[in-house]
């Protein structure tokens, strides 16, 4: 699997995205659950690892790299830090973990993280589902191609990229990429 090989789309309203990481599945299930670690690549906040449990996530972009740049424009609202509140739907560890995501309109939709060991390493896979439009799905897409290659680099030992510059790079190709145009 090539490192940060793109999403896929599935349907309409459904992304999903595969990364092949360094083990074992305990470490990775982790980074998906514990705040401390996930604030590393994704975003921090209190985590109930159980269904019907809370998820909170901070978001603080500016601090996810040395050098994370500025936002662009529309993402100004998130330069100070962003909140999204979730509910834990599935939980099933260390191989499944889903929760809703809350939208800036209309229902949440919902993101799936499921572990698979491998010989090689720990499939990670990452369905969100529920996304209302092509917008959403481009910035969903470049969202989630962006913070996984931060898992990566974080599982790895290795710094990361300027966050905004990454994140505008993925998702000016989830804009030309077909069926996501």
């Amino acid at each position: 699997m090539k490192r940060n090989a793109p999403a896929r789309l599935l349907s309409s309203d459904t992304v999903r995205i595969e990364r092949l990481l360094p083990g074992p599945i305990e470490r990775v299930w982790a980074y998906l659950t514990e705040p401390e670690k996930r604030r590393q690549w994704l975003a921090g906040g209190p985590t109930e690892t159980r269904v019907g449990g809370k998820v909170e996530l901070l978001f603080r972009h500016a601090e996810l790299s040395e050098d994370a740049g500025d936002a662009p424009p529309r993402h100004q609202d998130m330069a100070q830090g962003h909140v999204n509140v979730g509910r834990v739907t599935a939980c099933e560890p260390p191989r499944l973990f889903a929760y809703t995501w809350a939208e800036n309109h209309g229902d949440p939709s919902e993101v799936r993280f499921e572990l698979t060991e491998r010989e090689d390493g720990v499939l990670l896979t990452v369905t969100h589902v529920r996304l209302d439009g092509r917008d959403s799905l481009r910035s969903v897409a470049g969202g989630w191609h962006t913070h996984l290659d931060l898992l990566v680099d974080r599982l790895n030992g290795q710094r990361s990229p300027n966050f905004w510059e990454a994140y505008e790079r993925a998702h000016a190709e989830y804009v030309t990429r077909p069926g996501f145009e």
